[in-house]
């Protein structure tokens, strides 16, 4: 990817290094712990119940263009998380139209890439053409805490984390590093890629979601759009999409969870094929990931006890 257009962060120690064994069907439902202060998940953006049923009942029946320019205007700290599907990829196309229209109207969206280290080949390939074809769209690419390739990777948490521990796999490579983007970018609200039509959890959602755990606020600008509608739209406006999708791909994420998809079957039929699962971890909530957030808390509280004693100075006691 084309370094001088994006700007990575992969290093910072904020990952936890879990040495005890976790289960991942814990009954972690509520209870969320964080090693964070009380006023980090604060939202910068507050809508009582009232307010946002208000917004999604105007918004329903908006164009996704004018809902991307309401949205524009009305929410500070905006960005779009991406990791390049079809949808992200047509909202992306109509950003960059509407500050070519109006580049006085609003600051610019810009984009928050996680990268797991574990995207296909051509995923990577496709972020390379965005950025050629979109050379104004400022990418953030956040990937595992203290890790920046494979090897790195499973030298830390061993080989196949995604077979062997699923839950601490989704949180080391996807909801940490989404943590952490929203914290160091100062995220308030976000575009994302979500439809109903892909079905499963996403079948009823509105057009805007509040994730009262991490404070955020979720814009689905394309939320009644069906796949055909995306795919028009990628063709008409000869936008880059990845190139799986002629092999039978139609959502596509890491490629050791995702496969093609079959005639008639759902659009993401294709993730996680065969198991019970139908989201990688950004969208579920932050309690289901408790067991790591606590761990991950307890070890943070003893380095810094570690280095303040090492800090401090010896004292002398003269009689």
């Amino acid at each position: 990817m084309a370094a001088e257009q994006q700007s990575q962060t992969s290093t910072r120690a904020s990952s936890p290094k879990l040495d005890g064994k976790f289960d991942d069907n814990a009954s972690v439902d509520s209870g969320f712990a964080s090693g964070n202060s009380s006023t980090a998940n604060l939202p910068l953006i507050t809508l009582t119940k009232p307010h946002l049923d208000h917004l999604n009942k105007q918004l329903e029946n908006m164009e996704a263009l004018d809902i991307l320019r309401f949205c524009k205007t009305l929410f500070p700290n905006l960005f779009q998380t991406t990791a390049f599907g079809l949808t992200g990829l047509v909202t992306l196309d109509m950003l960059s139209k509407l500050a070519k229209d109006s580049p006085a109207d609003a600051a610019p969206v810009d984009l928050i890439f996680l990268d797991t280290l574990y995207h296909f080949k051509e995923t990577y390939a496709l972020v390379d053409r965005v950025q050629e074809r979109y050379p104004n769209i400022r990418l953030h690419v956040f990937k595992p805490a203290d890790v920046s390739n494979v090897a790195e990777f499973e030298a830390l948490y061993g080989e196949k984390l995604y077979e062997t521990s699923e839950e601490m796999y989704d949180w080391v490579a996807k909801v940490e590093p989404q943590n952490r983007a929203y914290q160091e970018l100062k995220v308030a609200a976000v575009f994302t890629g979500r439809r109903r039509s892909q079905g499963g959890a996403r079948g009823s959602i509105p057009v805007i979601e509040l994730d009262e755990e991490r404070g955020i606020v979720k814009i689905n600008p394309l939320v009644n759009w069906s796949f055909q509608q995306v795919k028009a739209y990628i063709d008409e406006h000869q936008v880059p999409y990845n190139e799986l999708l002629n092999k039978g791909y139609k959502s596509i994420g890491d490629w050791h969870s995702t496969s093609p998809v079959a005639a008639g079957e759902d659009e993401r039929a294709g993730r996680w094929k065969g198991k019970n699962k139908t989201e990688c971890g950004i969208h579920n909530k932050q309690s289901r990931y408790a067991q790591f957030l606590a761990e991950n808390a307890r070890k943070q509280t003893k380095a810094e006890a570690a280095a303040a004693a090492t800090a401090a100075p010896a004292e002398t006691v003269q009689a």
